[in-house]
């Protein structure tokens, strides 16, 4: 790529509010995997919709893919894209995959009962398969949650957001907009279809039919509902849009169960409705938001910053507060709650060190190499 066109695309506007969000729900998200353990299922989890937040950043992503990106094919070539791809995904993906593996064998649990039964070099096999993204078998399960990525259980929904990136850069980018609406149509039924049949669209971590058709059809309508809402908007102009945003999105992710186990079908209209109407809703007001001040404007970079960071580096984290809880049967939210906000607080700790100390350097590092 020429360093024209990566000055282009590097000094575009963008959408700070957007950023904003996006941070909001990976802080959510964190939230919802400290409750996760406290639960004895889908039913009763208090962070009930956190897993929600995946399909919002789906969305987001489809929605800046077209915004940076639709206008720029006659100067870039596919190629090109996937390194820029490749820059801005793999460094954290990689830091993430090591910091798994470097607690692996630390995280002792009744949950894990045969950890430090696993031979070194299968371990650091999984490692190396996680440094691509590429989701390893189940022969290669070394925690035994059925994972694609056993050393960082969110590498799942990178994974399927390389799958739509590269669906969009050979094939989509080039539909009209009656063709991708007519594709987002198809696959806001499938969407549907999945949350009302089974309750809700948690899954899509386990490299099995099922569970990877549960990830792709989460990828395919909110990824491409935001390329079509990025070719169709014209954003206006709206005050006090990242706070009403937020509260949104925080409404929607913090939503209690719904229906119960006898009435499975309305929580997956619930959660069809979150992500096929109110999520592009709230992604149209945030790229119409108007920052209201500087501080506003720190708030939404700093969120924005560590968004992604904190999704990477949060679940090794995670691992030990698990097997934490699941050594100590029986403990409460009242009890647990001084361990879950130190996790919360050191993983935006750890999340804006490896941005600032890493990230960024080696990003920048190779662009240059690449340009």
């Amino acid at each position: 790529m020429s360093t024209n066109l990566n000055n282009a695309l590097a000094t575009k506007p963008h959408y700070p509010i957007l950023d904003g969000l996006r941070g909001i729900a990976a802080i959510i998200v964190v939230t919802f995997h400290l409750t996760e353990p406290l639960g004895t299922g889908h039913l009763d989890i208090l962070v009930n919709h956190g897993y929600l937040a995946v399909d919002f950043f789906f969305l987001l992503s489809g929605f800046v893919m077209g915004y940076a990106y639709d206008d720029r094919w006659s100067k870039m070539t596919v190629g090109n894209f996937f390194k820029r791809r490749i820059v801005r995904l793999q460094p954290m993906v990689i830091l993430g995959m090591t910091l798994g593996a470097l607690g692996f064998y630390f995280t002792d649990s009744t949950l894990w009962p045969l950890i430090h039964t696993i031979p070194l070099w299968k371990m650091l096999l999984v490692m190396l398969i996680g440094y691509t993204i590429l989701p390893v078998p189940l022969s290669l399960d070394i925690r035994g949650w059925e994972e694609m990525h056993p050393l960082n259980s969110v590498g799942w929904s990178l994974f399927f957001e390389y799958i739509a990136n590269i669906l969009y850069a050979i094939w989509i980018r080039k539909f009209s907009k009656t063709a991708l609406g007519i594709l987002v149509v198809i696959a806001a039924v499938a969407l549907t279809h999945l949350a009302i049949t089974n309750g809700d669209v948690s899954g899509g971590w386990t490299l099995n039919v099922e569970q990877v058709r549960i990830g792709i059809t989460r990828t395919m309508y909110p990824f491409f509902a935001g390329l079509l809402l990025s070719r169709i908007a014209k954003p206006t102009q709206i005050k006090n849009a990242f706070l009403w945003c937020s509260l949104l999105v925080a409404i929607v992710l913090y939503m209690p169960r719904i229906g119960g186990a006898e009435h499975l079908w309305m929580n997956g209209l619930y959660e069809s409705v979150c992500i096929i109407i109110v999520f592009p809703l709230i992604v149209y007001l945030g790229a119409s938001g108007v920052i209201q001040s500087q501080r506003e404007s720190r708030i939404c970079k700093f969120l924005g910053d560590i968004s992604y960071p904190l999704y990477l580096v949060h679940y090794p984290l995670v691992y030990f507060y698990v097997a934490w809880i699941s050594n100590h049967k029986g403990v409460t939210i009242a009890e647990v709650w001084p361990y879950a906000l130190l996790i919360l607080i050191g993983g935006i700790m750890l999340a804006y060190a490896a941005l600032k100390w890493y990230d960024e350097p080696v990003r920048k590092w190779l662009r240059k190499k690449l340009a």
